[in-house]
């Protein structure tokens, strides 16, 4: 078994929505008429499902308990579009062969930008 879906939690769903599909390729995908309290996001090829909840009133919105690491070839080039495209990304830290860089949602959870894949497959 490996992880195939995550469940995020947020107050604005539909910001969450353009959130991830402007800038990390995620397509909405709904059923017509369901009462399903999930939004599912599914990526354009491989990668993980997000599913986005209703948070609940008691709720913390951005704990960061769970990081979300988006792959990219190259980490300043992603990063500079999504500086480019309104978003406040942390800066490049390097280790160990590849670097990577850290930055939020709009409900306040941790995602990151990382080489590391790329490194792994020589890139």
């Amino acid at each position: 078994m490996g992880v195939t879906r995550v469940i995020l939690y947020a107050r604005d769903i539909d910001r969450m929505v353009a959130f991830y599909t402007t800038h990390f390729g995620y397509v909405l995908s709904r059923e017509p008429d369901s009462d399903d309290r999930l939004t599912e996001l599914r990526p354009k090829g491989e990668g993980v499902i997000l599913l986005l909840h209703p948070a609940g009133r008691g709720q913390k919105q951005g704990q960061v308990q769970v990081k979300l690491v988006f792959d990219a070839d190259d980490v300043d080039t992603a990063r500079a579009a999504l500086i480019a495209a309104g978003l406040d990304v942390g800066p490049v830290h390097r280790a160990d062969g590849y670097g990577f860089a850290n930055l939020k949602d709009p409900a306040g959870n941790a995602i990151q930008i990382s080489g590391r894949a790329a490194r792994d497959r020589g890139v």
